[in-house]
């Protein structure tokens, strides 16, 4: 028998308890939904490591001050495929993702606690292109908000945030999703903003934590703790050691993505509740139907 505790999504909560359930929930799934993310986007995420080590190993020889040589040994071919390849693998790999994880939790939910493997896979790659123009659209709104006095993308971020959920969730299309997000959010926008906020400082001190590790290992390297800096041998301070710790730390950044989305989907049920009433009228009528 299945012990593992069920995270009910469609309902209210506070900010305290929308942090808290999606913590808990990747915690309660952690097998079952990394297992799953790993099986539908880990050759993306694969391929954005690997262009991302060669990306820092084209900056292999930038430190490299040594007066008798005729500058940096940059490979200008090597730099620009690299961050090419960096460039596609990291959005089809964000896109898939947050299909995935969205997907997931809509099996999840439809299936009280229990998911189709085949049936979010399908979904996922159905509605790839329709993710990665959304992500276009909303990207595009916010920096054009924040040119704009930084203010109108501050008030932009929160409902353009939620219009992925409502993708999945909803079913609506992607203008569509797009816009119904500043229906959603009305007479919430603080609160969605601030649970939105203190996420992301969270999430930030964490990944932030994780890059500690590769800024200490290129500073010994480039002797700033011992004092004995060298011009010469600078060149070589971006190693396999420091591109991997950078690696490593793409990696923690995104698992906590995930715990990212899973908090935008909760702020969209609870918002979807307040406004709705989705989760009370499904609670009543299983419970018309139990009884009966």
């Amino acid at each position: 028998m299945d012990s593992t505790p069920y995270i009910e999504f469609k309902k209210q909560r506070e900010l305290g308890e929308i942090l808290t359930d999606s913590f808990n929930f990747i915690k309660f799934e952690f097998k079952s939904f990394f297992g799953t993310l790993l099986k539908i986007v880990g050759p993306y995420l694969f391929a954005t490591m690997v262009f991302l080590g060669f990306y820092f190993y084209s900056f292999n020889g930038l430190f490299n001050f040594d007066i008798q040589s005729q500058g940096p040994e940059i490979n200008p071919i090597l730099l620009i495929t690299a961050l090419l390849g960096l460039m596609v693998s990291a959005i089809a790999t964000y896109g898939l993702t947050q299909a995935t994880v969205l997907f997931y939790i809509k099996s999840y939910t439809d299936n009280k606690g229990k998911i189709d493997y085949d049936q979010i896979k399908k979904e996922a790659y159905q509605n790839f292109w329709s993710f990665i123009g959304l992500s276009f659209l909303v990207g595009l709104a916010i920096t054009v908000g924040l040119f704009l006095c930084i203010i109108p993308g501050i008030y932009l971020y929160p409902p353009l945030m939620l219009s992925f959920s409502i993708l999945v969730f909803m079913g609506k299309g992607v203008g569509d999703s797009f816009q119904y997000g500043f229906t959603l959010i009305k007479d919430n926008w603080w609160i969605t903003f601030a649970t939105l906020l203190v996420l992301g400082i969270l999430i930030g001190i964490i990944g932030y934590i994780f890059q500690i590790p590769a800024v200490i290992y290129l500073w010994i390297k480039m002797g700033v703790f011992s004092g004995e800096m060298d011009a010469e041998s600078m060149g070589g301070v971006i190693d396999p050691i420091y591109i991997l710790l950078n690696i490593l730390a793409y990696a923690v950044q995104f698992i906590l993505q995930t715990v990212s989305l899973v908090a935008a989907a909760l702020i969209f049920f609870d918002l979807n509740e307040k406004k709705n009433f989705t989760g009370t009228f499904e609670r009543i009528q299983n419970l018309g139907k139990k009884e009966e």
